[in-house]
């Protein structure tokens, strides 16, 4: 059997003032019966909480155990200045000239923890690329989902795009692709020749072959929560799934981070596909584009705007001095280094 850590404990004189201040670091919510001069706060982070507990005794010397955080969507130097300004204290420079290091900051009763270079940050440094992650996965379903669910309620049996299924269908297919990619990472020996035996079917001649239906009698609500049920469950098997597993695809044996480009893949171009047929507006973040088509797209022209090379390289559209894409396959197989 396998121990979890549950918590990451720390004693401190003020538990609710010292879980507000790290609820403001890692921008996560304060358990909701938290008060003021509660004995104990819990801290919901990702990965693990973190519960402080009020306890008689002073902080004497270095912490033996120490944080260290890295932020998301902004530089190393500007998340010190930020956690300086909530009440962090500057303990030592470790930053290089080269942007590389860290800084050892303490929070208001003096635990030390360290700032590092966020992902971003750290593949533009050493030249590398940044991973696709699970949690690009969640971003890509949930930005699809919003802009689906701005739709009017009677256009959905309308053709998707230049595709030969209508837009429900469409999104019953691109449920179906994350859902299939999510359980081909899910037995303990994931099959290297086959798909998981799952029964596929079409409910017309002509539509999708899928496993997964969504019911029409729940309208495009229940629909958009079939795609995002199916998105979650991939997003949970990438991010539990060890980096080394390999599994089957028709363009190649892929890992986690492949089949998490793959689900936002289609995600994104179907989502495109949709929204032509009801006519609504969708262009997914730059650097989202960006990462899976280092991914999934390596010799893609990388002097373009990112989501038109996305749209370029999976045939949808037109790319100034190149030919029109016809036939386009991904490369699924893990990348080298």
């Amino acid at each position: 059997m396998t121990s979890l850590v549950q918590h990451i404990t720390i004693d401190c004189a003020d538990a609710y003032e010292l879980a507000r201040f790290w609820a403001e670091v890692l921008d996560s919510p304060l358990a909701d019966d938290d008060r003021p001069g509660d004995p104990e706060a819990l801290v919901g982070a990702p990965g693990a909480a973190l519960l402080f507990v009020t306890v008689p005794e002073p902080k004497r010397a270095k912490n033996r155990v120490h944080l260290d955080v890295r932020p998301e969507d902004r530089t190393r130097d500007e998340e010190v200045e930020r956690l300086l300004a909530v009440g962090a204290t500057l303990v030592a420079d470790h930053r290089k000239p080269n942007g590389r290091g860290w800084a050892t900051l303490a929070d208001p009763e003096g635990n030390e923890f360290c700032v590092e270079c966020g992902a971003g940050e750290r593949a533009a440094l050493t030249g590398t690329r940044l991973p696709v992650t699970a949690d690009d996965v969640t971003l890509a379903v949930r930005l699809a989902v919003d802009v689906m669910a701005q739709a009017p309620g009677d256009g959905w049996r309308t053709p998707a795009g230049t595709l030969e299924w209508d837009c429900w269908e469409t999104v019953e297919h691109l449920s179906d692709d994350l859902f299939s990619y999510a359980v081909q990472l899910g037995p303990r020996q994931p099959p290297q020749d086959r798909l998981v035996p799952y029964h596929f079917a079409p409910r017309r001649e002509g539509g999708p072959w899928n496993m997964v239906f969504a019911d029409p009698e729940t309208g495009s609500a229940g629909l958009l929560q079939t795609l995002e049920a199916s998105g979650a469950l991939l997003s949970a098997m990438v991010r539990t799934t060890p980096a080394d597993v390999r599994s089957h695809h028709a363009y190649g044996v892929s890992d986690p981070e492949g089949f998490a480009a793959m689900g936002i893949v289609e995600t994104l171009v179907h989502t495109h596909d949709v929204a032509a047929g009801l006519s609504i507006s969708w262009t997914p973040p730059r650097d989202l584009c960006d990462r899976v088509l280092a991914r999934l797209f390596p010799d893609a022209p990388d002097d373009e705007d990112r989501w038109t090379v996305l749209l370029w390289s999976t045939g949808r559209t037109d790319l100034p001095g190149r030919d029109r894409v016809t036939s386009w396959k991904w490369h699924g197989t893990p990348l080298a280094g």
